[in-house]
């Protein structure tokens, strides 16, 4: 997505997206409870990933694919295994916004950006990546294309008023044009497209831009023969819908819970939102639906910005250890504050990658916090069992049950310390396996240690912003 938000627009609905009649997130937009169904199967390296989200032309000095594949080891040693790579073809010029465009423009699907390399500087990164044990997925950006896309040629292709005159998705894309799903050639153009990158580039899948915009069946046509091509390919839809996750997509968005925890953290909403956020999904979801869990993305304003340095890590360290798949957005790592949503998308404001002198604490707390979800198989493959605190508004607890394994999380979402207790579920006593991760940096001082104070369960103590891990063989 461009321009618009989504957390902003499940706020502010149809007055945001034009005249695109938008569903609240999460929900079904045919009225059909989708409980009662099961999900496609996931791979397993899909189930287990942790994606690291690119966008090349802020990554690195260089700004293009060579300085992508300079970087994959930063990218292996934080201990990711999927490179998601924000749009990578040539970017429309006219009705342009910004000095270089949105990446969501896009003039030729079948083409690299010469801003950023070539078709083979590609195929040298995803062999680098590979070699790396790295899988790599394109965004694919099936609603629209730039005005002078090379799809122009054909206007039928898109959609057009009354007067044949193509129509933009909304008032606000006013850069790009809308494709048309009731003309069988642009299905048939954009799955060969999507075939091309899998076939001739090695690619591992497809992050889906604004995923709800284009039909359903369209997805699920063209899944059978991607799959032809490659057949554990990872489908991620930028959206919240359950009927994408029946038989189209390995996973979604996880738009509401991003929405609660900004509640929580931005305006002091109660943290037992992240339960009932959570248990909204279960309701509404075919069974077993993975969802790509995240604090900050390239739609957002930076997690630092809007929650302050130990809340944004309080929120990843949900990220981390709640059921789906778990999102770093570059530069996350080492708490880097530079703008990459709109305007900014349309510009190039680097990653500021020396401000990891100042906050070292973050790549240690994101290296430790990676290498437990990996470790810990409950933690990426569990089933979630949530248990009470005895100050839920504040204090999120859960345990993570699966593999021979209890995991028991608990984060306070808030500024003051904590003390009370959480209700353990019976059985044998916890161990603490919480990661030795500083707090951050004070003005003017050193980076302290963090001392939470010791007790035995269910008695626990929490700083502000503080989470404590606890592990125990299970049945």
């Amino acid at each position: 997505m461009q321009a618009l938000s989504p957390l902003l627009a499940a706020s502010l609905g149809t007055a945001l997206l034009g005249t695109i009649a938008h569903p609240v997130w999460g929900q079904s937009r045919d009225g059909r409870d989708w409980s009662h169904e099961t999900a496609r199967a996931v791979p397993d390296w899909v189930r287990d990933a942790v994606v690291y989200e690119v966008f090349p032309r802020a990554f690195s000095p260089e700004g293009n694919l060579s300085g992508v594949t300079s970087r994959l080891d930063h990218v292996r040693d934080l201990g990711a295994t999927v490179v998601w790579l924000m749009p990578i073809h040539p970017i429309g010029a006219l009705k342009r916004k910004g000095t270089y465009g949105s990446p969501y423009s896009i003039r030729d699907f079948r083409a690299v950006n010469p801003d950023y390399g070539t078709g083979e500087d590609l195929k040298r990164l995803v062999r680098e990546a590979h070699a790396r044990g790295l899988r790599v997925i394109l965004d694919v950006v099936a609603n629209h294309t730039s005005w002078d896309s090379v799809m122009m040629a054909t206007p039928e292709l898109y959609v057009r008023d009354a007067q044949g005159r193509v129509q933009p998705p909304n008032t606000d894309w006013s850069d790009v044009a809308k494709l048309d799903y009731t003309n069988p050639k642009t299905r048939a153009y954009m799955v060969e497209m999507m075939v091309q990158w899998l076939r001739d580039y090695g690619v591992d899948g497809f992050r889906c831009d604004v995923a709800g915009l284009v039909p359903t069946d369209f997805w699920e046509e063209a899944r059978p023969r991607l799959e032809a091509v490659r057949p554990d390919l990872f489908l991620l839809a930028e959206w919240s819908t359950p009927d994408l996750m029946a038989k189209a997509f390995d996973a979604d968005y996880a738009w509401p819970f991003h929405a609660t925890l900004n509640g929580i953290l931005s305006l002091g909403a109660p943290a037992s939102g992240i339960r009932a956020t959570w248990e909204e999904e279960r309701r509404n979801f075919p069974r077993g639906s993975l969802h790509l869990r995240f604090s900050d993305n390239h739609d957002e304003k930076r997690a630092i910005a809007r929650f302050g340095e130990p809340a944004a890590l309080a929120a990843q360290a949900l990220v981390f250890t709640m059921d789906g798949i778990p999102l770093v957005y570059n530069g996350m790592e080492i708490g880097d504050t530079a703008e990459s949503g709109g305007p900014a998308l349309t510009e190039r404001v680097p990653v500021f990658w020396p401000i990891v002198e100042r906050r070292p604490e973050f790549p240690r707390f994101y290296r430790s916090m990676i290498a437990l979800r990996r470790e810990h198989p409950a933690l990426r493959q569990g089933e979630t069992l949530w248990v009470n605190s005895s100050e839920s508004d504040r204090v999120v607890s859960f345990v993570r049950r699966g593999v021979g394994e209890d995991v028991l999380v608990a984060v306070n979402l808030s500024s003051r310390p904590w003390a009370g207790t959480v209700d353990t579920p019976a059985g044998a006593p916890f161990a603490e396996i919480t990661p030795a991760v500083p707090l951050p940096q004070q003005p003017g001082g050193a980076t302290p240690e963090r001392t939470a104070r010791t007790v035995e369960l269910p008695s626990l103590a929490l700083e502000a912003w503080g989470f404590r891990i606890f592990r125990r063989k299970s049945p």
